[in-house]
């Protein structure tokens, strides 16, 4: 099935030196920390016991040393072995005292200490063996009980994946197993599923966006944020498209990690058997799209019959792109959108595009009749899918490699449109419908674009961020009304006087009047295009 089914390896909770020091067998020899006390967290993966000075070369790292401190040498030796033991990674030094030393010689000390590597002494004497057979029995115990929680994750997962549980099945096994709150969310930090535990949801989703946005992994799984949260990656072949999150009331364990991998794979299974559940015709509608939208074809005519055997003959016809996008992200939509469009009375390829986006190739015999069908085809998608939705039409192409443009510009133009929860959503959009913000959507990474929202607005943003304001949404709303200060007031829900005093704070921390036409035009292009890249939710 490719890398995305593969199992995360296990993880064992390796003891630490304060762990290891803390195990009677220890205990009994009076155990004293004589340097790197605040390491003591280190993990030990074994223990040897060694007379020798050159043992550093045979150490793979995390061996925690256990001697007599006999055949130790002296002066700058005694650095160098020290060195020595820093550099091969060692987790720690013990050396029992009577037989060599009566107390260990500074120039050890001093050089653990500065390498950060623990050193103990032992002021009684103890057998080796007993300490050694205690650390090594911890040691395989936990390695067995992460063995038995990964098989035991593994069944679980499985069992849920082939009875085709729902993502939100999994996440709930994944906070049943972990005792922790958890949340799926896509990749614009949007919380698509999540099971709360004990913790009240309003806690646990307050805010979400931005604390997750401050959540960042350098690595597929990773412990990150503030709240140190435990994250990974949910992907299939390749594709990104979701992260799972844990949220620990400590460090969260190995073991903990290990079940969020398996629940992130278990969601990726659920997709990818979601993907295979689609339809023989959807799959050769969506083959055959993306051959055309990318240009993998010998020839139109080749594109032309194989669409003619589909039941859609787009030889001779008006061909318009249009792209369906679900809110949050697509189920199971491809169906009814292929359903809408013949509704309508038009021939029509529709399939997956992406991870989010269904996309639908419109053959019309007729241009003249684009309005009429787009206005059917839209009003059927919103009808008959489970969600809001936004509808997005390029422009009419006459000829198969103009296919590409036009599916380039619906995709514009979805970018750019306002989210399908405005009360003022259109059932489709064209070019003419985005206008300045559709500019601004499409300009959106140009640096001098960056650069002119951020002189413009960046002191009110710091101003909100800094003292809770929302003077930002009060701008907002300012210029979408032209500067009248009453319809302002009431889409704010702020009463005038209210309003006045938060216009006249926007000046000062701006440094401009709003009285000026053309303030409010280069405000408005700004706040626009800031909202084309990050929907206000200020």
């Amino acid at each position: 099935m490719g890398d995305e089914a593969e199992g995360p390896l296990v993880r064992v909770a390796l003891p630490t030196v304060a762990e290891v020091l803390d195990l009677p067998a220890l205990r009994v020899g009076r155990p004293e920390v004589l340097a790197a006390r605040e390491h003591l967290d280190r993990p030990v993966r074994w223990v040897h016991v060694s007379e020798i000075p050159d043992i550093a070369g045979l150490l793979l790292g995390g061996e925690l040393i256990l001697s007599t401190g006999i055949a130790l040498p002296d002066g700058d030796d005694l650095r160098r072995y020290a060195a020595e033991l820093i550099d091969a990674g060692a987790a720690g030094l013990v050396v029992e005292l009577g037989r060599r030393f009566r107390r260990l010689p500074p120039p050890l000390v001093q050089a653990m200490e500065r390498g950060n590597l623990p050193l103990v002494a032992l002021h009684r004497e103890v057998r080796y063996v007993k300490i050694t057979e205690a650390i090594h029995t911890c040691i395989v115990e936990q390695q067995f009980n992460a063995l038995r929680t990964s098989e035991q994750a593994h069944e679980t997962f499985t069992a849920l994946c082939v009875r085709g549980a729902s993502p939100a099945e999994i996440v709930d096994a994944v906070a049943d197993m972990t005792g922790c709150p958890v949340v799926f969310e896509d990749l614009m930090h949007r919380v698509v599923g999540y099971a709360a535990g004990n913790m009240p949801v309003d806690d646990l989703l307050r805010n979400w966006e931005a604390r997750s946005r401050m959540a960042r992994a350098d690595a597929r799984t990773a412990v990150c944020g503030a709240e140190h949260w435990a994250v990974t990656t949910v992907e299939a072949r390749g594709e990104t498209w979701g992260r799972l999150v844990l949220l620990p009331s400590g460090e969260p364990s190995p073991t903990q990690l290990l079940v969020l991998e398996r629940g992130a794979t278990a969601l990726t299974l659920n997709r990818l058997l979601e993907r295979n559940r689609e339809t023989l015709e959807r799959q050769a509608h969506r083959s055959t799209l993306s051959e055309i939208i990318n240009g993998r074809y010998t020839s139109a005519q080749d594109i032309e019959a194989r669409t003619a055997a589909l039941g859609v003959p787009i030889a001779q016809s008006a061909l318009v792109a249009v792209i369906v996008e679900p809110d949050p992200g697509p189920g199971e939509t491809a169906e009814p959108v292929a359903a809408a469009a013949r509704a309508a009375g038009a021939g029509a390829l529709v399939g997956a595009l992406d991870g989010r986006r269904i996309g639908a190739l419109l053959a019309l015999p007729d241009p003249a009749d684009r309005p009429r069908v787009l206005d059917r085809f839209a009003h059927g998608v919103h009808e008959r899918l489970d969600r809001p939705a936004t509808v997005a039409a390029g422009t009419t192409a006459r000829e198969l490699d103009e296919v590409r443009r036009s599916f380039a510009e619906a995709h514009q133009i979805a970018d750019a449109a306002p989210p399908p929860q405005n009360a003022h959503h259109r059932p489709y959009y064209e070019l003419p419908d985005i206008q300045l913000r559709g500019l601004l959507f499409i300009l959106g990474d140009d640096p001098r674009l960056q650069a002119f929202v951020e002189r413009t607005l960046g002191p009110l943003l710091d101003h909100d961020s800094r003292h809770g304001t929302a003077l930002l949404a009060t701008l907002r709303a300012y210029v979408a009304h032209g500067g009248n200060k009453s319809e302002a007031a009431a889409a704010a829900h702020l009463s005038r006087q209210s309003l006045y005093q938060r216009l006249a704070a926007i000046e000062r921390v701006l440094g401009v009047s709003l009285e000026s036409p053309d303030v409010r035009t280069s405000l408005h292009a700004a706040i626009m295009s800031l909202d084309s890249s990050d929907p206000p939710r200020r």
